[in-house]
């Protein structure tokens, strides 16, 4: 599984994957939440609310998909994820009560656990170890097309056949494409052996201590307010320009800028990004994240650098926090390691969208984009320190 000619059918395949499993999930509300209102009645607010408890179901799975795909890689954990998001695609569909709505929600969330990045880093890291992060890149090629081809996908069937037509579509997608190909291109590992009854016990996270257990607190702060960050200006992008006097098109046709500059920041880190040490990236992606989201508080003429700036920095983060926690605490450990990070990360996605509209609501848009600036330069402080502490640590093997 290591010679690289390998690698294409398998990351390929988990690319497939990637771009469905998001398209079906996470990036799902954005075309379906308004109709999904207007058909039942029941209001915005808990429409959007499904998205919500889905973060929730698959931050609670996150650290147990992570000891399964240490112990018996990823095939089982993705196949499973993709037929969790079927099963709660096809209630979301056949939905006529609330309660039926959210647990379709909290099935889905729980396929979102098993296939989408962490997950599929998490895969990735256990067929091909240290030299994974080429791997980690190239998929992230594939998932920033997710929103590409799966909006436009949803609203043209929506159009024509409604919004449960659109989740019966993703479902029946999942059990005739995404399942067969993970069938047939993701290999099966095999379980370490038995440890002897005589051996110690290690803990049950990740066996970290000392400087590592302060390297992962830190990089858990880090993951976790980058991706808060994300989940704001994503929720929150067109209203924050229409409070600068930005017309809806022209608001629209600026956050278009992000996903060409995701791509192209990838492209670039597929280039040179191997040369790097992982927390060089990250430094990197927080301070461009940092940079676009400063230029846009400043006003309307740096829209358009800001979020190229904003969509460059969010390009580099995607691979970085897969690369870094496989290079600071190796492949062995690394799956659980994700599943430890992926916890805090989506539960705070899961908080962010209703309480920075309650912010927004009670002082505006421009007390949010300040604040957003904020929390981003102190994230940048944050990857500085753990850069720092990490080259503490090699100099420490080192010596």
């Amino acid at each position: 599984m290591s010679a690289a000619r390998d690698r294409l059918p398998v990351v390929a395949a988990l690319g497939i994957v990637q771009i469905f499993a998001w398209g079906s999930s996470y990036y799902l509300p954005a075309i379906l939440s308004k109709p999904i209102a207007a058909d039942t009645g029941w209001g915005l607010p808990l429409v959007s609310a499904g998205l919500s408890l889905a973060l929730l179901a698959s931050a609670l799975l996150a650290p147990g998909i992570g000891r399964l795909i240490r112990d018996r890689g990823g095939r089982d954990a993705v196949i499973g994820g993709l037929a969790l998001l079927a099963v709660g695609l096809a209630m979301l569909g056949s939905a006529s009560t609330v309660p039926v709505y959210f647990l379709g929600w909290i099935i889905i969330g729980a396929g979102m656990s098993g296939t989408l990045y962490d997950a599929a880093f998490s895969t990735l890291g256990r067929y091909y170890g240290h030299d994974a992060r080429s791997a980690i890149t190239t998929l992230t090629l594939f998932g920033g097309f997710a929103s590409t081809i799966c909006w436009p996908l949803s609203a043209a069937l929506l159009d024509h056949a409604g919004w449960r037509a659109v989740c019966f579509a993703f479902a029946a997608l999942h059990v005739l494409v995404c399942i067969p190909l993970a069938l047939r291109f993701l290999p099966r590992v095999e379980r370490p052996a038995a440890e002897p009854d005589s051996a110690p016990k290690e803990p049950r996270r990740a066996r970290l201590a000392g400087t590592e257990r302060r390297a992962f607190l830190l990089l858990a702060v880090i993951v976790t307010t980058g991706g808060t960050l994300a989940t704001v200006v994503s929720v929150h992008l067109i209203q924050i320009l229409q409070a600068r006097d930005v017309s809806l098109a022209a608001a629209v046709s600026f956050g278009a800028l992000i996903g060409p500059s995701q791509v192209a920041a990838r492209v670039v880190d597929m280039a040179i990004g191997r040369r790097l040490p992982a927390v060089v990236s990250l430094a990197t992606a927080s301070a461009l994240i940092a940079a676009g989201i400063a230029a846009l508080s400043i006003g309307y003429h740096t829209v358009a650098l800001a979020l190229v700036l904003y969509g460059a920095g969010n390009g580099i983060w995607s691979i970085a926090r897969g690369a870094v926690p496989l290079a600071l605490f190796g492949p062995e450990r690394f799956p659980v390691v994700m599943g430890g990070l992926a916890m805090p990360n989506l539960v705070a996605q899961s908080l962010a969208p209703p309480l920075s509209a309650a912010i927004m609501q009670a002082s505006g848009a421009e007390r949010v984009i300040h604040l957003l600036a904020g929390v981003a330069l102190a994230n940048v402080a944050l990857t500085l320190l753990l850069a720092w502490i990490a080259t503490r640590s090699r100099k420490a093997v080192a010596a």
